[in-house]
């Protein structure tokens, strides 16, 4: 059962911009005519006492947005899917090699399932890792090439690259051992208000999806999809470039992309979705 609970910022924020219902849709996610995509699963465990059901992003979507995302040739972040291609078969920095130097010339075997399940502890580091984090360690200490700035074009180009391989399989985050002490600050940051408006992600993605605010359709705020291509701002998007969004929405002074922070709660956000299909690149508004 859905939790609707209003805090007195939000109610009078929803107020004033005008609440109207509008559940997920009742479509199918299926890309290519054969690629079946997950977009509705039950909640995990430790979401259980919050929801019943998780849904992606893509089931609050009009029509419309949804056809995009149903075709590859109709998918705007496919573009740079393809520039990601040319990039891992180029050889940069001190050592001469290119991503194919180590993982091969087709990502589709070597990268398979990679994103189903960042991020992830990495025992050697001694710390939680996200996919743009491993990216850029493999940049710096296989390449020898300078690191991708977090949430830039070519990073951003390069997890789409790195997601298609796992398009279809469940996110699997991992939320226990090492990780759990990471986990439970992302969850913290979850549920904590900020900013003037005093808002947390939990009182738009947990308490209010479903809802209509404006023309904005709330979501559950899933990132199965992420990097995602946004019609609003024509590029692809990164997890914490939309994080850093969302944390100025409430006019608070938001955290840099790659910070601790972020980490934690990307961790924490990806755990959310954990049953849902990998689904990016995906089209959002």
């Amino acid at each position: 059962m859905k939790i609707k609970v209003l805090t007195a910022v939000s109610a009078a924020l929803i107020g004033s911009a005008g609440l109207a219902l509008a559940d997920p849709d009742e479509d199918q996610l299926v890309i290519n005519g054969d690629l079946e995509i997950v977009t509705e699963a039950a909640a995990p465990d430790h979401l259980s006492d919050v929801m019943d059901t998780i849904y992606s992003g893509w089931r609050f979507r009009s029509d419309e947005t949804q056809e995009l995302e149903m075709d590859d040739f109709d998918n705007p972040g496919m573009i740079f899917v393809d520039q990601a291609m040319d990039s891992w078969a180029s050889a940069e920095g001190s050592e001469g090699k290119s991503c194919a130097s180590c993982h091969g010339d087709d990502p589709s075997e070597s990268m398979a399932g990679v994103r189903a399940v960042y991020p992830k502890w990495n025992a050697d580091a001694g710390e939680v890792r996200t996919l743009a984090m491993q990216i850029n360690d493999c940049r710096e200490n296989q390449m020898g090439a300078d690191a991708y700035k977090y949430d830039s074009a070519p990073m951003a180009a390069m997890e789409a690259l790195i997601a298609v391989q796992s398009r279809g399989m469940p996110v699997n985050v991992a939320i226990g051992g090492p990780a759990a002490e990471t986990w439970e600050q992302g969850k913290a940051l979850y549920y904590t208000r900020t900013g003037q408006l005093e808002l947390s992600c939990a009182n738009c993605h947990e308490d209010n999806y479903g809802n209509n605010i404006r023309s904005d359709h709330l979501s559950q705020g899933q990132i199965n999809g992420f990097p995602t291509y946004r019609l609003k701002n024509a590029k692809l998007n990164t997890v914490h470039g939309r994080f850093k969004g969302c944390v100025r929405d409430t006019r608070a002074e938001t955290y840099s992309p790659g910070s601790p922070e972020f980490v934690a709660l990307e961790l924490y956000v990806a755990s959310r979705g954990n049953g849902l299909s990998v689904e990016g690149p995906s089209v959002r508004n």
